[in-house]
């Protein structure tokens, strides 16, 4: 069995609606949830000119290989509806590998622990909030660390569901 940390995201359309049904998704086809942090609405990353983003992080155990479990995530977000058009570009829902236990992966399509997390509060603060003493297995110190140093000033809210 190996433990991950997922992040949602979706700024388009019913948005709460599309984190529920990724979360059940990744219950049938990834494994069993163990924890899921509080729903946050962030403004946009990297391409700013769209609507804010609604994010969860989802902690799960999984008895798929990081390979299958990219590929599985794929296959959700493409039956979700998820058309890949502009990089950073709005979505219905959007997943990403944060962590696969404390490995550390380098494939053209798959870097694990996710390579900009470190940089983005959306991530940090729902993640922190679920595994504040996790160690990034490349920085060697713990999220509540990583989020402290943390130079992005989006806007990070609690979302009131």
């Amino acid at each position: 069995m190996s433990l991950v940390y997922l992040h949602l995201g979706s700024n388009i359309g019913d948005r709460i609606l599309f984190l529920q049904r990724a979360s059940l998704y990744i219950e049938k086809k990834v494994g069993i949830v163990l924890d899921k942090s509080k729903i946050y609405e962030t403004s946009p990353w990297g391409n700013t000119q769209q609507t804010d983003y609604l994010n969860q992080v989802v902690f799960a155990q999984t008895m798929l290989s990081a390979q299958e479990l990219l590929e599985t995530i794929l296959h959700i977000e493409q039956i979700m509806g998820r058309v890949r058009s502009i990089k950073w570009g709005s979505r219905k829902i959007d997943i990403d590998i944060l962590f696969f236990n404390r490995d550390v992966i380098s494939r053209k399509h798959l870097k694990v622990p996710h390579p900009l997390l470190h940089k983005r509060l959306f991530v940090l603060k729902p993640l922190v909030e679920i595994a504040p003493n996790f160690i990034h297995p490349i920085y060697n110190k713990k999220i509540s660390e990583i989020l402290a140093s943390c130079l992005d000033s989006e806007k990070v809210e609690e979302y009131a569901v």
